[in-house]
């Protein structure tokens, strides 16, 4: 499959307070999370993102329970590496992935909030914990694939004699992503990720960080291609105009959420430059990327893709030419927004790229050799 499509897994369903001021710490409907995890396995994700936060519910925990509820669907489970020392890391998601016959990924999260990351006693600079991730992976990659005991005396980790560590289903490493908008984040991606994560900026700026990530991984002596994943909260409706009126319910209804989630990302580097596109323009390419203003920053999901199906896909299949064969489409819970997703816009897209024969490793070897 050329392209991929992720969601994120709505704990509670509907009638609970989906925009209040503890959304992280609202009861877990465990029967709803099950359907949520069934119903986008249904209509065509491949993968949902298994959250973190300081204030989260316990992530492997999650997974576990959705793994447990599905067939296919993947979990891309997020791990700080301030908060789990990176051979236990390895040891839960191998765990994870062996139960589940090989559906486990991780998705590290360096720290793009100083004050988030305060809040679980980590101190480190930006440029100290991608430092930490770039070693941190080195380390998950030695556990899962070592077949004799290892040791390490590194930056940050320091142990020895370890395992072998519990192995993955395949035997072998799981595909590791990482994201971030700064020039730490594009060059411990270059240089590690298997995948690279972007949140939903305009077409020529997405181009230009797919470019900074390969030239670090140029810069690095890698030549392997990397996938990338750029991320959009999808607005859809029959008609471009149905489509903005609905975005614009949505944006009010959520802005308690996009508040609180905003205060968490004001040093964040990404969130600082959806901001700055949202003051030269809330809409993008066309009209169909938007980029609120008091909106823009909160987070991956608050740069949203507004039109018709056909319309969305459009803009979506440009940024598969980009080289982003992973698309995640998060509906902060709305469920129905999910299966719209899922129904009118995902067979659109892979029919299209079916159509115009857009091959990742054509896109990788033009882009990325260059």
């Amino acid at each position: 499959m050329p392209i991929e499509f992720v969601n994120m897994v709505g704990s509670r369903p509907p009638g609970a307070p989906a925009y209040s001021g503890s959304t992280f710490t609202q009861p877990i409907d465990v029967a709803w999370l099950r359907h949520y995890a069934r119903t986008i396995e249904e209509f065509g994700f491949d993968y949902t993102l298994i959250p973190y936060a300081s204030a989260s519910a316990d992530q492997y925990a999650l997974s576990a329970t959705v793994l447990a509820a599905t067939q296919r669907l993947r979990t891309v489970v997020a791990v700080r590496p301030n908060s789990a020392f990176p051979t236990v890391a390895a040891q839960g998601l191998s765990t994870l992935d062996q139960l589940s016959g090989g559906r486990a990924l991780i998705h590290i999260i360096s720290g793009g909030s100083d004050e988030e990351q305060a809040r679980q006693g980590d101190y480190l600079d930006k440029e100290q914990r991608y430092r930490r991730s770039s070693e941190f992976i080195e380390v998950l990659r030695k556990v899962w694939t070592a077949k004799e005991s290892i040791s390490h005396h590194g930056e940050f980790y320091r142990f020895d004699d370890f395992g072998p560590g519990y192995a993955t289903h395949t035997g072998g490493a799981l595909p590791v992503s990482l994201g971030g908008s700064s020039e730490f984040a594009y060059a411990s991606g270059g240089a590690h990720a298997d995948i690279f994560a972007l949140w939903g900026e305009p077409l020529a700026e997405t181009a230009e960080q797919i470019d900074r990530v390969y030239a670090h991984a140029r810069a690095a002596g890698r030549a392997d291609r990397i996938r990338f994943w750029v991320t959009f909260r999808p607005v859809v409706a029959p008609t471009d105009a149905l489509a903005r009126e609905k975005a614009r319910g949505i944006l009010e209804r959520a802005k308690p959420f996009y508040e609180k989630v905003q205060g968490l990302n004001r040093s964040n580097v990404g969130s600082v430059r959806l901001r700055d596109l949202s003051e030269r323009s809330e809409e993008h390419d066309g009209g169909v990327l938007w980029t609120p203003r008091g909106v823009a920053g909160s987070g991956g999901a608050s740069s949203l893709l507004v039109g018709s199906p056909e319309t969305v896909a459009e803009a979506i299949v440009r940024y598969v030419e980009l080289g982003a064969d992973i698309v995640s489409l998060p509906t902060l819970g709305d469920l129905n927004d999910a299966v719209d997703a899922g129904r009118l816009v995902i067979p659109l897209v892979r029919d299209e790229v079916a159509r115009r024969g857009i091959d990742p490793e054509a896109v990788f070897a033009r882009r990325a050799v260059a």
